[in-house]
């Protein structure tokens, strides 16, 4: 799904180096770059390789994209690193699995800090993307290529083995004649008689370093103005809302309806960009709504970013799954009745 979306988004330059369980992306766009004119497709020696291959390609001016999971991204961290610091457009899928370490090629979303922190050194953020279905995949990679050319950054797609593997029916948009995209006048695409441009992030005066990291923030702030989203399910009357993202939002679904035919008023806040993340909807939100529930697999990341954005103002409880192991709408549904009623929802 993202393989065949990147594609129809214009995407013209693919380097990534296996690992599982993101490997059938990988596999897919070899086969689709293989069937453009225009198309290229690079198994780099490396996850360090493959970023710097980006790193060029995006400087002449391509849509690029790379694919990886926990260990390989965290290879990749020095390299998206130097895309923010250069402000170079490019798209990174993780497909998460579970870790520390080398963990385990389970589904797992360990990988939250390492995608909203920025990851790599120095002063930067990367824009997040949390797809939670086929038709999300689809969707949000055209949307990560245009983010990345309009703000000048690297975005990401934060997924999970579950995600990875699965199917289902997607409706895809028609595809994007590369040529018919806006120019990109930064690009390094020979100087013909104008005068030379130059991409680089050592910055030795430490005056320009300053000026350029305040840019750079400038950026960010826009950025978070401009495009935090999130999702709501069933969250008009409720009394606790779960707040989830990606295949754990769909498990908290399943058990939002179950809880409902209980009579438990309970809804769903799904954040669509982790970064950056929809503060002000949850704040909203919390006017009605003093007892939330974040439900991760993992020991609790997002968790500090729901506490951060509440700032007291709701009661923050926590249920996750780390390493792996994937919960079911039954299980999670058991831990929203008795927190309903350890918390005295019900209406009296």
């Amino acid at each position: 799904m993202i393989g065949e979306a990147a594609v129809r988004a214009g995407c013209r330059f693919y380097a990534g180096y296996p690992i599982t369980p993101q490997n059938e992306l990988a596999e897919y766009t070899a086969s689709a770059m293989a069937r453009l004119e225009d198309g290229t497709f690079i198994q780099a020696e490396s996850e360090i390789a493959a970023i710097n291959m980006l790193i060029g390609a995006s400087m002449a001016g391509a849509r690029v994209m790379t694919s990886s999971s926990g260990p390989g991204i965290s290879l990749k961290q020095e390299g998206i690193s130097f895309l923010a610091a250069m402000e170079l457009p490019a798209v990174i899928v993780n497909t998460m699995r579970g870790g520390p370490g080398l963990g385990n090629i389970a589904p797992a979303q360990g990988d939250y800090f390492q995608a909203t922190r920025g990851g790599g050194h120095g002063d930067y953020r990367t824009i997040v993307l949390a797809p939670a279905s086929g038709q999300e995949l689809a969707g949000l990679t055209r949307k990560a290529f245009e983010y990345a050319d309009e703000y000048k950054t690297p975005v990401f797609i934060l997924g999970d083995g579950m995600m990875g593997q699965m199917m289902e029916p997607v409706e895809f948009p028609e595809p994007i004649d590369p040529r018919s995209l806006p120019p990109k006048p930064w690009i390094l695409d020979g100087a013909k008689g104008r005068p030379s441009r130059i991409i680089k992030s050592l910055l030795l005066d430490t005056s320009v370093e300053e000026d350029h990291n305040w840019k750079l923030t400038r950026k960010y702030e826009r950025i978070t103005r401009e495009i935090a989203r999130a999702d709501t399910y069933m969250t008009t009357d409720a009394r606790l809302v779960v707040t989830a993202y990606g295949t754990a939002a769909r498990i908290a679904k399943g058990a939002i309806k179950r809880a409902r035919e209980l009579g438990l008023k309970v809804g769903l806040f799904r954040p669509v960009t982790l970064w950056p993340f929809p503060k002000r909807a949850l704040v909203e939100m919390s006017r009605q709504v003093k007892d939330f529930l974040v439900f991760e697999m993992s020991t609790g990341q997002m968790l500090e970013d729901v506490k951060l954005s509440l700032e007291g103002r709701s009661n923050v409880h926590f249920y996750g799954r780390p390493g792996g192991i994937i919960s079911t709408p039954d299980e999670i549904a058991k831990v929203i009745n008795t927190l309903y009623h350890r918390q005295h929802l019900n209406e009296d």
